[in-house]
C-alpha cells in the first residue's frame, strides 16, 4: 500500500511539474528577435497564472490590419503599468510558414517589446471555445485577467477601451 501511495503522489508531482514546465513545439529566432511556437496546450498555461500580476493576451496576426492597428496601444499599455505588475503577452495566429518571412521582420520592424508567442494549432475549432465559450474566432481578441477573475473581449481597442479596461481589474 505503500508502494501505490508513493506512485501515486510521484505521478501528481510529475504531471504538477510538466504542467508548470511546458516546452514549445519550436523556437524561431532571426537577427536576436526570438518567437516560441505552441500548440494550444502549451499556450492554455499562459491562461492560467496565479500570482499578482493581471495579463492582458491579445490574440492578433501580422495580417490583421485591425490587430496592426491596436498593436501600439497594448506596447503604451505595457510600459505605463509595468510598475503596477501588468504583463502584455501576444499571441500570434500567423500561420507557421510566415512566422520566419512575416512574423519575425514585423516585431524587429515594429520594435515590439512585449512578449510575442506564436499559437500552431491548426485545428482551431478544438480550441476556440476553450479560450472563451463566446469567441466566434474573429481577431482581434483578448483576455485581462488576474487569477481566476477574467473578461475576454471580441474587439479591436483604443489606447482609452484597454487602458479603461485594465483599470476595472486594477481597482478591483
Amino acid at each position: 500500500m505503500k508502494k501505490l501511495i508513493f506512485i501515486v503522489c510521484l505521478l501528481v508531482a510529475t504531471v504538477i511539474y510538466s504542467q508548470k514546465n511546458v516546452q514549445p513545439i519550436k523556437v524561431y529566432e532571426l537577427e536576436g528577435i526570438t518567437v516560441s511556437s505552441y500548440d494550444f496546450e502549451g499556450l492554455e498555461t499562459f491562461f492560467k497564472q496565479k500570482d499578482d500580476t493581471i495579463y492582458i493576451i491579445n490574440f492578433w496576426a501580422t495580417w490583421c490590419a485591425p490587430c496592426i492597428k491596436e498593436l501600439p496601444y497594448f506596447e503604451g499599455i505595457g510600459k505605463k503599468y509595468k510598475e503596477k505588475n501588468v504583463k502584455i503577452i501576444l499571441v500570434s495566429l500567423d500561420f507557421p510558414k510566415k512566422v520566419e518571412t512575416s512574423l519575425l521582420p514585423f516585431i524587429k520592424r515594429k520594435k515590439l517589446v512585449s512578449d510575442v508567442i506564436h499559437l500552431n494549432d491548426p485545428d482551431a475549432n478544438s480550441w476556440i471555445e476553450k479560450v472563451n465559450k463566446g469567441w466566434s474566432g474573429a481577431i482581434p481578441a483578448t483576455i485581462i485577467y488576474k487569477n481566476d477573475d477574467a473578461a475576454f473581449y471580441e474587439q479591436s481597442f483604443t489606447y482609452e477601451e484597454l487602458e479603461k479596461e485594465l483599470l476595472k481589474m486594477l481597482n478591483k
